[in-house]
């Protein structure tokens, strides 16, 4: 039954997640990018090229884009790349329909900068909801996932390269203002990106060296409740054969495990790493009451 629930679980949120990230994508491109003529990459951007060609809806465009690179990628990535991705496919310009005819909605604000930043910021929030769960939000994803599987292109230099190009093609109707904002926004993406793909993940890693390891493991573990791992070790100096304590912990509970470590042995050796990403029990996984009485030394344990 608790498998059932999970399944569940990581439905409704592959699905939220999708719905609101696309949402995002849709409201940042009505607001701020079009009234403000910012440049952006991706199907965004050829879109609003073929727009100002056409005088045609930018969303429309978009649709058509996204709906021929989805093909496209039917038959070069597969059946299951294109389950994962016709949602975004299609949400975002329905979304971007929507959102496009409501009254004011370009008026949030007339400062160019302002818009950019908030562009910048909203856009990695809303790709990194989606990309979070394993998704995509399709267009020149499929472009630049193709080029990858051909030619193992990193995908990181391919997504710059293709918005850089995109945004080189809008530069032609655009002033070189526009341009800068339009590179703002890409720069302000992939930082907040980095950091919604991360969030909520990072920890500390904790490693101690002391004679007084055993006491310092049963403490942390009895104590704190803290998950532990001991490791092998030789000193330099003088080649002693003794353990050291491993355990990773939430940056709020730092100093309780520094001082408890301290009370222990105040001339214990104590790094600190920050780490971007940590799973298994204790942090992903539940840990049961059980084991910590067996002291079990697992990782996240």
């Amino acid at each position: 039954m608790s498998g059932k629930k999970r399944t569940f679980k990581d439905y409704a949120v592959l699905c939220l997640s999708v719905l609101a990230g696309n949402a995002l994508l849709a409201f940042l491109v009505a607001a701020f990018v079009l009234p403000r003529g910012i440049l952006m990459g991706g199907t965004t951007g050829i879109g609003i090229v073929l727009s100002k060609v056409t005088g045609q809806d930018t969303a429309l465009f978009v649709f058509l884009l996204n709906v021929a690179l989805l093909l496209f990628g039917l038959f070069v990535l597969g059946r299951r790349f294109f389950f994962s991705t016709a949602a975004s496919s299609v949400l975002y310009p329905a979304f971007l329909a929507l959102f496009q005819r409501i009254p004011g909605i370009g008026a949030l604000t007339d400062n160019d900068l302002l818009a950019a930043i908030f562009a910048g910021c909203l856009l990695g929030v809303s790709l990194g909801l989606v990309m979070r769960v394993g998704s995509s939000t399709g267009g020149m994803d499929v472009v630049n996932l193709v080029f990858h599987k051909w030619f193992h292109f990193p995908i990181a230099v391919l997504v710059w390269v293709s918005d850089l190009v995109v945004i080189g093609g809008q530069a032609i109707f655009a002033g070189p203002e526009s341009t800068l904002l339009g590179i703002l926004v890409l720069l302000l993406e992939t930082i907040v990106l980095d950091r919604v793909m991360l969030l909520g993940q990072s920890q500390l890693q904790i490693y101690v060296i002391s004679d007084k390891f055993e006491q310092i493991r049963a403490r942390l573990l009895h104590e704190l409740g803290l998950g532990v791992t001991m490791t092998l070790i030789e000193t330099g100096l003088l080649g002693k054969q003794q353990k050291g304590v491993l355990c990773v912990v939430h940056p709020r509970q730092l100093y309780a495990v520094t001082a408890c470590i301290r009370e222990e042995d105040p001339l214990s050796f104590i790094t600190i790493t920050k780490i971007k990403e940590v799973h298994g029990k204790g942090f992903t996984l539940e840990r049961t009451a059980a084991q910590i009485e067996n002291n079990s030394s697992e990782p996240g344990a």
